[in-house]
Protein backbone atom coordinates (compact mmCIF):
# COMPACT_ATOMS: atom_id res chain seq x y z
CA UNK A 1 0.00 0.00 0.00
CA UNK A 2 1.38 3.39 -0.52
CA UNK A 3 2.06 6.32 1.62
CA UNK A 4 -1.12 8.15 -0.20
CA UNK A 5 -3.13 4.99 -0.15
CA UNK A 6 -2.64 4.74 3.54
CA UNK A 7 -3.24 8.22 3.99
CA UNK A 8 -6.74 7.69 2.63
CA UNK A 9 -7.30 4.32 3.99
CA UNK A 10 -6.73 5.97 7.91
CA UNK A 11 -9.03 8.75 7.18
CA UNK A 12 -11.84 6.47 5.85
CA UNK A 13 -11.22 4.31 8.85
CA UNK A 14 -13.36 6.85 11.34
CA UNK A 15 -11.87 4.21 14.33
CA UNK A 16 -13.83 4.94 17.72
CA UNK A 17 -12.12 7.40 20.51
CA UNK A 18 -8.74 6.19 21.55
CA UNK A 19 -7.68 4.12 18.87
CA UNK A 20 -4.61 4.75 17.28
CA UNK A 21 -2.63 3.63 14.15
CA UNK A 22 -0.92 0.49 13.94
CA UNK A 23 2.07 0.99 12.03
CA UNK A 24 5.12 -0.91 13.18
CA UNK A 25 3.10 -4.14 11.03
CA UNK A 26 4.63 -6.50 8.43
CA UNK A 27 3.86 -5.89 4.60
CA UNK A 28 0.73 -8.42 4.51
CA UNK A 29 -0.94 -6.99 7.51
CA UNK A 30 -0.11 -3.34 6.44
CA UNK A 31 -1.37 -4.09 3.19
CA UNK A 32 -5.12 -5.78 4.90
CA UNK A 33 -5.11 -2.83 7.42
CA UNK A 34 -5.19 -0.17 8.10
CA UNK A 35 -5.16 -2.06 11.98
CA UNK A 36 -5.46 0.45 15.06
CA UNK A 37 -4.88 -0.61 18.63
CA UNK A 38 -5.86 0.54 21.91
CA UNK A 39 -4.70 0.27 25.64
CA UNK A 40 -7.57 -0.50 28.39
CA UNK A 41 -5.61 -0.87 31.67
CA UNK A 42 -3.24 -3.72 30.78
CA UNK A 43 -5.26 -5.12 28.09
CA UNK A 44 -4.60 -4.10 24.49
CA UNK A 45 -7.19 -3.72 21.89
CA UNK A 46 -7.02 -3.85 18.07
CA UNK A 47 -9.29 -3.10 15.41
CA UNK A 48 -10.22 -2.35 11.89
CA UNK A 49 -13.09 -0.85 10.09
CA UNK A 50 -14.46 -3.85 7.50
CA UNK A 51 -14.62 -2.44 4.44
CA UNK A 52 -15.86 -3.93 0.74
CA UNK A 53 -12.25 -5.07 -0.20
CA UNK A 54 -12.34 -7.29 3.29
CA UNK A 55 -15.44 -8.94 1.76
CA UNK A 56 -16.17 -12.61 0.44
CA UNK A 57 -19.14 -13.07 -2.54
CA UNK A 58 -21.71 -12.87 0.04
CA UNK A 59 -21.09 -9.65 1.36
CA UNK A 60 -19.34 -10.57 4.42
CA UNK A 61 -16.85 -9.95 6.24
CA UNK A 62 -14.18 -12.98 4.56
CA UNK A 63 -12.91 -15.68 7.17
CA UNK A 64 -9.70 -15.44 6.07
CA UNK A 65 -9.60 -12.02 7.05
CA UNK A 66 -10.74 -12.67 10.69
CA UNK A 67 -7.93 -15.33 10.66
CA UNK A 68 -5.51 -13.25 10.13
CA UNK A 69 -6.55 -10.60 12.30
CA UNK A 70 -7.35 -13.09 15.13
CA UNK A 71 -3.79 -14.48 14.97
CA UNK A 72 -2.12 -10.84 14.66
CA UNK A 73 -4.72 -10.24 17.92
CA UNK A 74 -3.04 -13.84 19.47
CA UNK A 75 0.58 -12.93 18.54
CA UNK A 76 0.40 -9.88 20.26
CA UNK A 77 -0.73 -10.94 24.01
CA UNK A 78 1.76 -13.76 23.78
CA UNK A 79 4.65 -11.22 23.02
CA UNK A 80 3.16 -7.93 25.66
CA UNK A 81 2.45 -11.26 28.19
CA UNK A 82 6.65 -13.16 27.56
CA UNK A 83 7.98 -10.57 26.04
CA UNK A 84 9.24 -13.14 23.14
CA UNK A 85 8.86 -13.10 19.69
CA UNK A 86 6.38 -16.12 18.47
CA UNK A 87 5.43 -17.91 15.72
CA UNK A 88 2.08 -19.45 15.56
CA UNK A 89 1.86 -23.24 15.74
CA UNK A 90 -1.79 -23.72 15.81
CA UNK A 91 -4.93 -21.74 15.78
CA UNK A 92 -8.33 -22.93 15.97
CA UNK A 93 -11.20 -20.98 15.57
CA UNK A 94 -14.85 -20.31 15.62
CA UNK A 95 -17.41 -18.15 13.30
CA UNK A 96 -19.87 -17.28 15.68
CA UNK A 97 -21.61 -14.07 13.73
CA UNK A 98 -21.41 -12.78 10.29
CA UNK A 99 -19.93 -8.59 10.20
CA UNK A 100 -20.28 -6.16 7.16
CA UNK A 101 -18.57 -3.55 5.41
CA UNK A 102 -18.55 -0.79 7.45
CA UNK A 103 -18.81 -2.16 10.86
CA UNK A 104 -15.99 -1.63 13.52
CA UNK A 105 -14.23 -5.04 14.40
CA UNK A 106 -12.20 -5.34 17.48
CA UNK A 107 -10.27 -7.57 19.29
CA UNK A 108 -8.55 -8.62 22.51
CA UNK A 109 -6.40 -12.17 23.60
CA UNK A 110 -5.36 -13.60 27.00
CA UNK A 111 -2.28 -15.60 27.79
CA UNK A 112 -3.37 -18.65 29.47
CA UNK A 113 -0.07 -20.27 29.98
CA UNK A 114 3.26 -19.76 28.78
CA UNK A 115 6.52 -22.23 29.52
CA UNK A 116 9.47 -22.03 28.23
CA UNK A 117 9.23 -22.43 24.67
CA UNK A 118 5.65 -22.30 23.88
CA UNK A 119 2.30 -19.63 25.06
CA UNK A 120 -1.54 -20.89 24.52
CA UNK A 121 -3.58 -18.34 24.38
CA UNK A 122 -7.40 -17.41 23.21
CA UNK A 123 -9.25 -14.61 21.93
CA UNK A 124 -12.51 -13.18 21.23
CA UNK A 125 -13.39 -10.53 18.06
CA UNK A 126 -16.14 -8.34 18.14
CA UNK A 127 -18.56 -6.15 15.83
CA UNK A 128 -20.18 -3.80 17.62
CA UNK A 129 -21.60 -5.42 21.09
CA UNK A 130 -21.83 -9.02 19.30
CA UNK A 131 -19.40 -11.78 19.45
CA UNK A 132 -18.34 -12.48 15.58
CA UNK A 133 -15.58 -15.24 16.24
CA UNK A 134 -12.73 -16.77 18.57
CA UNK A 135 -9.64 -18.32 18.44
CA UNK A 136 -6.99 -20.16 20.64
CA UNK A 137 -3.21 -20.78 19.60
CA UNK A 138 -0.33 -22.11 20.50
CA UNK A 139 2.84 -20.20 19.75
CA UNK A 140 6.30 -21.18 19.61
CA UNK A 141 8.34 -18.58 21.67
CA UNK A 142 11.69 -17.90 20.58
CA UNK A 143 13.77 -16.28 23.53
CA UNK A 144 17.14 -15.00 23.28
CA UNK A 145 19.49 -17.60 25.84
CA UNK A 146 22.20 -15.70 28.12
CA UNK A 147 24.85 -14.89 25.54
CA UNK A 148 22.49 -12.92 22.93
Amino acid sequence: MSDDDLESALKNARPPEGYKPSRQRGPFTSHNGPLFYKYEGDKLWQGFRALERHTNSHGILHGGMLMAFADGVLASAVYLETKARAVTLRMNSDFVAMARPGEWIEGTAEVTRAGREVAFVEGRIMAGDRLIFTATGVFKLFRRDKRG
